[in-house]
């Protein structure tokens, strides 16, 4: 049986490591894994979204609305923006931050309340993390996407902890393994 994973946030966050740490792990564990290009404004302040999707024989990595086992939100405004394709029975794990969106920055807007609560009326099962002193206590704000993966991976018994730290090893610059394995830690721990 198959499962897909979304990771959605603000172009700058992450994503793409997130993704690739994801990935990385999977295949470790001998499972079929096929990763989306990132979709969406790379560039600072846009939305991305990559999909990940994994087991025996996957096909494509593309996820159609209400097929995600879990999606990792970076952002609550994204969290709000892809909730509609999770699994009626799945789990979105939203960071509380908020970074507002371009017309919200040039004052045409203003960031939604209440999206988490939004998130919950309407049936989701909710994790949300505080991901950004985890990120500025393991060394700099950036880790928030290694926290996030660390809270995402104690909801993944199908790879071991030791698979997901051999993925960060193999993902991260060893400059920022420490820092990263810190956050890792934080996440995981929550």
């Amino acid at each position: 049986m198959n499962k897909s994973i979304m990771i959605v946030g603000v172009g700058g966050q992450g994503t793409l490591l997130a993704s690739r740490i994801l990935g990385s792990a999977l295949l470790d564990c001998g499972y079929d894994v096929k990763v989306s290009e990132v979709h969406g404004m790379s560039q600072r302040g846009g939305s991305v979204v990559t999909y990940v999707r994994y087991g025996e024989n996957v096909a494509s990595p593309i996820i159609e609305k209400g097929e995600a086992d879990i999606i990792l939100a970076f952002e609550q405004l994204e969290a709000a923006r892809w909730i509609e394709y999770l699994k009626p029975d799945g789990k979105i794990i939203v960071n509380t931050q908020q970074i507002d969106p371009m017309p919200v920055v040039m004052g045409a807007a203003e960031y939604p309340e209440g999206i988490i609560n939004a998130l919950k009326a309407a049936g989701a099962d909710v994790e949300e993390i505080d991901a950004l002193p985890m990120a500025v206590e393991a060394g700099t704000s950036k880790a928030v996407n290694v926290v996030l993966i660390g809270a995402m991976a104690k909801n993944m018994a199908v790879v071991s902890k030791e698979k997901w730290i051999d993925a960060l090893k193999a993902s991260v610059p060893p400059k920022f393994l420490e820092l990263n394995l810190k956050a890792f830690e934080m996440g995981y721990n929550i």
